[in-house]
């Protein structure tokens, strides 16, 4: 049985932004992060993810994600990394536009196993195979949207056409494991 101790967590007490500052706020009071997109145009071809990564922009990260794209916001993809290698990708059928309502999006990450959850069901389960890598490097949260039109000549999140901005991605309620939680430097 697990050690009940791996899986208690806590809410974020504060972030830190990489990119865009002016674009991503946190408000600790209702646990919440909101990513604002506005290149002026409709949602298809945007990704908007949420996930885990040894560091944003390191060719050989170690990366765990849930991405929505914004062809089809009644799917979602799930995919994972390791040392920089990903093209694990599956998609998932929600059951629901994502865009309607708040939904609970878990991942469940130990040394042997990754479970993806939806709403407290598991979507997806990936084991250790004992001749693979598999994500073992610390990892942050990192959330995003972005304009993914150009992979893949728009197949896979869509062309983007343009109409609806800005666009306004809300998290909240978010929680970390106790055990890895740390506190950002008072610069950040």
């Amino acid at each position: 049985m697990a050690d009940p101790a791996l899986h208690q967590t806590q809410p974020i007490k504060q972030i830190a932004i990489d990119y865009t500052p002016v674009a991503c706020t946190h408000c600790s009071v209702s646990n919440s992060i909101t990513l604002t997109y506005d290149p002026r145009g409709g949602a298809s071809g945007l990704n908007f993810n949420i996930y885990l990564s040894s560091l944003e922009g390191d060719k050989s990260r170690d990366e765990i994600d849930f991405e929505f794209l914004g062809k089809d916001k009644t799917i979602v993809q799930t995919n994972y990394y390791t040392t920089g290698t990903g093209s694990r990708e599956q998609i998932h059928d929600l059951g629901f536009d994502c865009s309607d309502g708040f939904h609970e999006y878990v991942i469940k990450w130990a040394p042997d196993l990754i479970e993806w959850l939806i709403d407290g069901k598991v979507v997806r389960r990936a084991e250790r195979k004992e001749s693979e890598a598999f994500p073992e490097k610390p990892m942050f949260l990192y959330a995003s949207v972005w304009d993914a039109s150009c992979i893949d000549g728009g197949r896979w999140a869509g062309n983007y056409v343009g109409c609806d901005a800005p666009y306004v991605c809300l998290y909240k309620d978010i929680h970390v494991p106790s055990a890895t939680a740390v506190e950002c430097s008072s610069d950040s």
